[in-house]
């Protein structure tokens, strides 16, 4: 659930001095291989199925078009252009020529045509790509046709915004994929669900992108060759990448990475605060360079299940537990118990600043003037106590019923930045008589939770963010990354009882007028209201906004890094120039 294909640390500080300052020279780089790691094996090779973030996905597909992280503007990828039309309903795009699967095959306008209508916008087939295809007050979904092999004309319903970022998604091969959709299982749902799996053999695997996967071992490495028939070439003709592997190494921690990187096994970290000045100080021996991209974007928040359903007549959330999530004084009262500026004293030692809001800074939509929670323990309180808690001998908290105010909060196993977090805020708010059960779990684990059991009672998270803050996936009521009030996902089993609040409806509502909106300068000023009501209700309570800090090997030419795209955002057009290690 969270970054951009080219975004990406138990061991002591103790442990990693004694295993660096004692290397005198770190062990020599394939100088055909770029190497990163990600804390998870895959949950899927199916790029429309998938709801994790890192994936595989940014090296085996494009879509029809990209958006630069550089400059924020949308650049051609496998369509070389588009037009609009003059009332801003009709959007024409013109493919490349010759364009080829990894199979050879050729891509044309029928497999855009199946991607956006067999694929996306089938209701059969849940993905993170739907809500974002919606169009205006209707929510009506755009008609897409085939004008010749490639072309592929977009008819909607309304000028709409935003409208572009949905040519962004992965377009899928029709003639390997059709036979899934037309074929059903028992149930009657397409075979396509259960196809490419983590156990589908690599070379079933066909894809459009600068790589496609060659060998995959569970639990210990994924590895990418070049994709034979990618249309990218350089100002020389020599087709791209340069590079011609990639690999990804799967690691227990992020503490496991920082270790690999230091050790000379990645060619990329990102940097928690936490070994920013232990880092720092091996730049020049390791070589290798921190990059600072600024303020992080995307998000980082706690948040409680105000799901007030039932499956099979038992509550998601026990009747008590629900009671106080969906009570809006208890949630601020939250807010005001959390020590921000201790999480970016020690946590992120400095390196970062209160984040109150789900717009990413750098963005041109941020609200500047949102005031945000101080941390104010005595304010908590006063709201708790507003709405009937009270207080024992002990200082526990209870609620009206007597019962002692105790949740289990979850969050990521391995992401030790959010385990931080999470034992930070389990101690603030035992300040305020409350008890937290911080249990991390794995990552897979949690997003069943997420997305299909929807049995949970408060998380620590992160979602990805854009220029663009149009995210109708997070903030339509029925949108499947809602996760606050998470509607049942296609396949999954009903649940009685949902209640969507006024508020909730009012962001959509806020959502929806903002992506309608056509004039830059307006479409700030509803964002900037949005964000007042997210800031007010606490669907979210959000944490710290970071610096985007990676570190990188010395031995790429082309490096262009950005907060929003990284260091390897165009990795199919980087060079290995420095193939030794240096001492």
């Amino acid at each position: 659930m969270e970054i951009n294909w080219k975004r990406w640390l138990s061991i002591t500080i103790a442990l990693l001095n004694i295993t660096f300052f004692t290397t005198a020279c770190a062990p020599p780089t394939n100088p055909n291989q770029v190497v990163f790691s990600i804390l998870s094996d895959p949950k899927t090779f199916n790029a429309v199925l998938s709801q994790e973030s890192p994936n595989i996905f940014g090296y085996t597909y494009e879509g029809l078009i990209t958006e630069n992280p550089l400059t924020g503007k949308k650049e051609p990828a496998l369509a070389e252009s588009w037009e609009i039309s003059d009332d801003n309903k009709t959007i024409i795009f013109t493919l490349r020529e010759d364009l080829k699967w990894s199979d050879g095959k050729p891509l044309t306008s029928k497999d855009v045509i199946f991607s956006y209508n067999d694929l996306y916008l089938n209701p059969k087939i849940p993905n993170n790509y739907r809500d974002s295809l919606r169009i205006g007050q209707s929510g009506a979904f755009p008609t897409i046709r085939s004008l010749d092999n490639r072309r592929i004309e977009f008819k909607i319903a309304e000028p709409f915004a935003p409208f572009l970022d949905s040519a962004e998604i992965p377009i899928l091969p029709e003639h390997i994929l059709r036979k899934t959709i037309d074929q059903k299982d028992k149930n009657g749902n397409p075979i396509f669900l259960s196809t490419w799996g983590t156990d589908t053999p690599p070379e079933q695997l066909i894809v459009n992108g600068p790589y496609k996967l060659k060998s995959y071992i569970t639990s210990q490495r994924l590895i990418f060759d070049k994709n034979p028939y990618y249309y990218k070439k350089d100002e020389a003709g020599n087709s791209l990448p340069h590079i011609p592997e990639v690999v990804l190494a799967i690691v227990e921690s992020t503490d496991t990475s920082l270790l690999q990187f230091r050790s000379g096994s990645l060619d990329s970290v990102g940097v928690s605060p936490a070994y920013f000045s232990l880092l720092k100080k091996e730049e020049e021996r390791g070589n290798f360079t921190i990059y600072n991209g600024g303020p992080a974007f995307g998000t980082t928040y706690i948040t409680f299940n105000l799901n007030k359903g039932k499956r099979n007549g038992k509550p998601l959330v026990s009747p008590e537990k629900s009671r106080w999530f969906n009570d809006l004084n208890f949630r601020q009262a939250i807010a005001h118990a959390i020590d921000r500026q201790r999480m970016i004293n020690n946590i992120y030692r400095g390196l970062g600043a209160p984040q109150n809001s789900e717009v990413s800074v750098q963005s041109p939509f941020y609200n500047k003037n949102l005031k945000g929670y101080d941390y104010d323990p005595k304010k908590s309180k006063e709201l708790l106590l507003k709405s009937g808690f009270t207080y024992n001998a002990n200082n526990e908290l209870l609620d009206k019923n007597g019962d002692r105010v105790r949740f289990t909060l979850n969050t990521n196993a391995g992401n030790n930045i959010r385990e931080s977090l999470g034992t930070q805020i389990q101690e603030d708010l035992s300040k305020i008589g409350i008890q937290v059960d911080f249990s991390p779990i794995a990552f897979n684990v949690l997003v069943d939770k997420l997305s299909n059991s929807l049995e949970w009672d408060a998380i620590i998270l992160g979602l990805t963010g854009g220029n663009d803050p149009h995210a109708p996936n997070i903030w339509y009521v029925d949108g499947n990354l809602h996760m606050f009030n998470q509607e049942p996902q296609p396949g999954t089993q009903p649940i009685q009882g949902r209640v969507i609040a006024d508020w909730e409806k009012e962001i959509a509502e806020l959502y929806l007028k903002g992506s309608q909106e056509l004039d830059m300068e307006k479409r700030k000023a509803i964002y900037m209201d949005v964000q007042v009501v997210t800031e007010r209700n606490l669907p979210f309570i959000y944490l710290v906004n970071p610096l985007a800090l990676s570190a990188v090997r010395n031995r790429f030419c082309g490096i262009q890094f950005s907060a929003l795209g990284g260091a390897f955002w165009n990795l199919d057009e980087l060079k290995i120039c420095d193939k030794k290690s240096e001492s």
